[in-house]
């Protein structure tokens, strides 16, 4: 299927919308470099769950709000890095124009979180409902190697799987928003964007 502008999407679930190669070689290393810049004001770092648990993925967040995790207060999203005190960096322009464009014109962004997988880190099938209003659309961009994405409907149901490739752009909205997902596995050497390898997955949200 192609959306208002002519471009090749596909709709593995009602609300769940992907348009392959979304962004072109160039624009990908533009994002990456903007990325980059910002990872050096907030740097990666390795969040533990609520019950101890440390995740296999690095993070770190853009925007007013970012979405954190520890041990002694849970999920939730704060407007400071947790390690420097500092606050996040903004988001880059060009994901604010994507969420323009596929998400919502009328309510931009306040959060953008940022995972980097590397070896054998995957993310488990959840849901993402720490925010406010769970009726704002969720937008994610991969860069770098290919990531498997698990789905699954909200309340059940068998789940399936596509690949996430470089430049690839997803949305959850409507009756997707809450539905669950997450990375069974990334394709080591899918992609030479990153130069150490590995995957950079940057999903916008509305949290306050």
């Amino acid at each position: 299927m192609t959306d208002p502008g002519g471009r090749l999407s596909l709709q593995p679930l009602p609300g769940l919308t992907v348009w392959p190669g979304r962004l072109d070689g160039e624009a990908q290393a533009r994002l990456l470099a903007d990325v980059r810049r910002r990872i050096e004001q907030a740097p990666f770092y390795r969040p533990v769950t609520p019950g101890g648990r440390e995740m296999s993925v690095r993070m770190t967040n853009f925007g007013p709000l970012g979405w954190v995790t520890d041990q002694a207060d849970g999920y939730r999203y704060q407007p400071t890095h947790p390690a420097t005190g500092a606050p996040w960096p903004d988001i880059p322009r060009i994901l604010l124009e994507l969420w323009r464009e596929h998400a919502d014109p009328g309510r931009p962004p306040d959060a953008c979180l940022v995972n980097l997988y590397r070896g054998d880190a995957r993310m488990g099938l959840h849901q993402d409902r720490d925010e406010t209003d769970l009726t704002a659309p969720v937008l994610s961009v991969s860069l770098g190697d290919t990531g498997v994405f698990r789905f699954a409907p909200e309340k059940g149901g068998r789940s399936g799987s596509i690949r996430l490739s470089s430049g690839d752009v997803l949305v959850m909205a409507g009756p997707a928003r809450l539905c669950r997902h997450g990375i069974d596995r990334v394709l080591a050497g899918s992609s030479r964007l990153l130069a150490d390898g590995g995957r950079l997955n940057l999903t916008l949200r509305r949290a306050g």
